[in-house]
Parts: structure tokens; sequence; C-alpha cells
């Protein structure tokens, strides 16, 4: 079996979710005899292998504007694989849902995982919203197999476009302990700070958690890692506001230092609203953190409706009152810490997942 993957940005470019998602899947399938097939983005690398890991890799050109480029690179590629060798085309862009015509030219099988709720997401104004929404649509009327990897989407799916979906979850890391002196670097103690992971983009929410702790009684510390890799004032004008209690450390790319980071947080707070399983929560629940997530039906979800953290609503009032009772109370914060990582069952198993991809893809070609 032969399989193309169009969508992220590259092997074994890793950058967020779907890169990460990429490398796991596919190099548990070369194990497994498939032969891997992945688009990159050209312009993101300085040398060009045919293949890594057993991998086969595709370098597509793509314009560099932020807007434009996904839409332009996946077509290119579904072009590209629509005229190959591969028996399934396995997209992981939303971007690409209008496109899932264009491989029935020559019959090949196609399968989307549809992701998040991309046409709500801030950073998408008028046209990008209506975009998103008509290419979730059509994905749904295009493609052979819809992926969801949540079942609060595969609701979200049924509800908005009487789409059903099969569920495949996103993998959660395997936990390895790190050493806790690592913190130092920062002039950070144990339990002495919050943690924020994740971009800095308004759907994940850092301003809100930042305005509550700033009202609230706490006497921790708010650590935020993550940046966007461009010049944006959402992002710079929350960098602004550092000060002692405050700390922006940017991209932390040595893994042991995350890790750390997440490890010996008091506890690790999540504000994102639109996707499904969500990687960072995954890590955090792997590094055994207490974690204070917004009330969304995803991380409802993933948190089994409180057993394995707790709650915060859409405003800072919220955010405050949630840090000012946890530190009142950090037996339960501990106690939360010891039972966090039950909560990732089989379905956040790499290779459980790629086992269920590699069915679905299966039962495609049948």
């Amino acid at each position: 079996m032969r399989i193309a993957i169009i969508g992220s940005r590259g092997y074994p470019y890793v950058y967020g979710g779907f890169e990460t998602f990429v490398k796991e899947l596919s190099e548990r399938l070369v194990k497994q005899d498939v032969e891997v097939h992945i688009y990159c983005q050209k312009n993101l690398f300085k040398t060009f292998p045919k293949q890594v890991n057993g991998i086969y890799l595709h370098y597509i050109p793509t314009l560099p504007q932020k807007s434009l480029n996904q839409i332009i690179h996946s077509f290119l590629s579904i072009v590209h694989a629509t005229f190959s060798k591969a028996d399934v085309l396995l997209v992981v862009n939303l971007a690409a849902g209008p496109m899932g015509w264009i491989p029935k030219i020559t019959g090949k099988k196609t399968m989307i995982n549809v992701d998040g709720l991309e046409w709500l997401r801030p950073k998408w104004q008028g046209l990008g919203v209506k975009y998103f929404y008509w290419a979730a649509k059509t994905a749904t009327k295009l493609y052979d197999k819809i992926i969801t990897d949540a079942e609060g989407m595969r609701q979200v799916y049924l509800k908005e476009f009487n789409k059903d979906s099969t569920v495949i979850a996103y993998g959660a890391p395997e936990f390895k302990s790190a050493e806790p002196h690592l913190i130092q670097r920062f002039d950070l103690k144990d339990e002495d700070y919050y943690l924020i992971v994740g971009r800095l983009i308004p759907d994940n929410n850092a301003d809100l958690i930042i305005k509550g702790f700033l009202e609230s009684n706490s006497t921790k510390k708010m650590v935020v890692v993550g940046d966007v890799p461009y010049s944006d004032k959402y992002a710079s004008d929350l960098k602004a506001m550092q000060n002692e209690r405050l700390i922006f450390l940017g991209y932390v790319k040595n893994q042991e230092e995350l890790m750390a980071l997440y490890q010996n947080a008091f506890a690790y707070i999540h504000g994102h609203k639109f996707g499904g399983t969500n990687p960072a929560m995954l890590k955090a629940m792997s590094n055994h953190c207490a974690i204070l997530a917004l009330n969304t039906v995803f991380n409802r979800e993933m948190l089994n409706d409180g057993e394995f953290g707790l709650f915060f609503e859409e405003n800072s009032a919220s955010v405050a009152q949630a840090l000012e009772t946890m530190e009142a109370r950090p037996e339960k914060i501990h106690a939360l810490k010891e039972k966090v990582s039950s909560g990732l069952t089989e379905k956040y198993n790499w290779d459980h997942i790629t086992n269920a991809y590699k069915q679905e893809m299966i039962k495609l070609l049948k």
C-alpha cells in the first residue's frame, strides 16, 4: 500500500501538532511495510533529500503569504499525488477541503483529518471565515473518509453538515522524567509558577488568562512558553507586559527543559478554544500536571468532565477565582497530579492511532 500525506509543512520539520502527527504516524506506517510519501513546503527546507527514515519526500513550492501558502501548497501537492502511484491520499489541512474532487480523476481514495473549527478562529476575518466554512462543508461531500480527532468534533460535523465521521484521537507523548534543576536557568522554583504553552494567538486566550492572573491575589508567577513566527500586534502587546511575576520565555526548543517546566509547574493552564484533541493538553497530562482548562466541550472530553482537571469560564474573574481556590487547596492540586496521566487511555496511544488509520485505509481500498 502506498499513501501520500498532504497538508503539513513536511518531514522531519516539526512546527506544531500536524507535523508531529505526520512524523509519529508515518514512521510507524513505514515499519508496517506501508510506502509513505510526504509533501513538504519547499521554502522551509535547506536540503532536499528524497528519502529520510524510509519515508519518500516531495518538495513542492508555495507562496510565502500566510493566508495563501497552505491553499497553494495543498493544491499543487494534490495534483502531483493524483497522478502518482499512491493508493490513498491522507490530507491533514482543511484548506484542501474543496480539492477533494481532483484525486477522483484517477480514482484515488481520499481521507481528510479536518482538525478544529477553523472557520471560528479569530485570525481569519471576512473571506477567510467564509472560505474555511465552505471548505469544511465541501470536504464532507468530496472526500471518501472524514476523520475527526474527538467525539465533540464528530458531533459538530453531524450537527453542522449532517455528516458522520470516524473518530481517531491525537497521540500523547511518553512520560520521561526531567531533571528538576533545569528550571533554574529560568530563575524558577518547583511549584512556584503556573504554565501556559501555545502559540500567542487570540483563540488560545493567553490574554484572558494573564488578565485573570493579574487580577487575582496569587502569590505565584505565570510562565508563558510559545510565540508566533511572524510580526504580530496581539503577541507583541502581551510580551510588553512582562515583569518579575509574568515571564515570557518564547520558544523553548530544548525538550528536556520544556518537560521540566511542565513537571515542576504548580498547574498548567489551558485556554485553547477551537480544537478537538489538543497536543499541548496531552503533553500536560503525560507530564503529570494539574490542569486548569477553559470550559469547552473538547476540554471536558479530554479531562473526563472534571475527573482529570479543573475548569474556568471565558472571563478573567473566573480565572482569578480559580487560581485563588487552587492555591488555598494545594492538596487537591497534588491529588490531580497523581491521577491525571491515567486519563491517557489507549485511544491516545500512537501505535493504536496508527493501526486505526491503517485499517481505515485498507477499508477504502477494499
